[in-house]
């Protein structure tokens, strides 16, 4: 029994655990070299964002954009989306307007390039969204305002088609307008015959000659064997076709009469064929 006791302890520190079996505090190699690793969860993936003016099929960004039908029709908001840019005060006749930033960067050289050859050009008009120009087209229609300062459009043509064919001389039906997409400004002055002499005809010469060198176009010009149908010419209405283009290809690509709906008289869009003869009657350079 002597010998009992000290075999005992000889064991137990042999098997390195203390005599009263608690496991010991100091960390072995392996504990050293391996600590225990948290698990930490990876992020959930941020939402893709809505853009209105992508197809949502489409929005992978190494695709090139395509508008979607909300922005063909002017249907969103363009002060709240990142392609458009303010315009500066400078450049107007003293009203807010938004373009899209590819449009206003040329603009921004026409304009110095007009008055280094003593020509002001001053921006009348800009983007107008869906909402926007259904408020003019209604006041329009409804003979709140009258046609070219004379006729009031609800008592002089009873038949929507023809009171449509009416407004649109000079107005497109909501949905339809060319200044829905941040390419087109309206310049100077709107009549056209500011632009028959004195300084409306040097600033409208200039355009002429020298607007397309900023990539911009007049989509109105007058009716005739190139262009027998659409709106009346618009000497003051510039279009920025390295974008207008491809999207008036799109506009024919996608839009349908159909799709031109939502305000007053809109059911005249299929009868009048609007899209053939509105939204792509347009001066045939202006395609190109």
């Amino acid at each position: 029994m002597k010998f009992l006791l000290p075999l005992l302890l000889l064991f137990f520190f042999a098997c390195g655990t203390p005599p009263n079996g608690e496991a010991s505090d100091v960390p072995t190699e392996s504990d050293a070299t391996s600590p225990a690793t948290p698990t930490i969860p990876e992020p959930a993936a941020a939402p893709l964002k809505n853009d209105t003016l992508v197809e949502p099929e489409l929005a992978n960004p190494a695709a090139p954009k395509v508008p979607s039908l909300a922005y063909l029709t002017g249907k969103f908001d363009p002060a709240q989306h990142p392609d458009f840019v303010k315009v500066a005060a400078k450049y107007t006749d003293g009203d807010p307007y938004v373009l899209h930033k590819d449009t206003y960067a040329s603009f921004e050289k026409m304009h110095a390039a007009a008055l280094a050859d003593g020509v002001k050009l001053v921006m009348v008009s800009a983007t107008r969204n869906f909402k926007r120009q259904k408020q003019i087209w209604e006041a329009k229609w409804n003979g709140q305002r009258l046609l070219e300062g004379k006729d009031k459009a609800d008592e002089v043509y009873p038949d929507p088609a023809d009171r449509a064919r009416a407004i649109l001389r000079y107005s497109s039906m909501p949905g339809t307008s060319r200044h829905h997409w941040g390419t087109d400004i309206d310049l100077n002055a709107l009549e056209n015959s500011h632009f028959a002499a004195g300084e409306g005809k040097k600033v409208y010469d200039w355009l002429s000659t020298k607007g397309a060198d900023y990539g911009f176009c007049q989509p109105y010009t007058p009716k005739g064997d190139e262009r027998p149908n659409g709106y009346e010419e618009e000497k003051w209405h510039w279009s920025y076709l390295p974008l207008a283009t491809q999207l008036t290809d799109y506009a024919a690509a996608r839009l349908k009469d159909t799709d031109i709906s939502g305000f007053a008289g809109a059911e005249a869009a299929p009868q009048i064929g609007v899209l053939k003869n509105y939204v792509l009657g347009i001066n045939p350079a202006c395609k190109q």
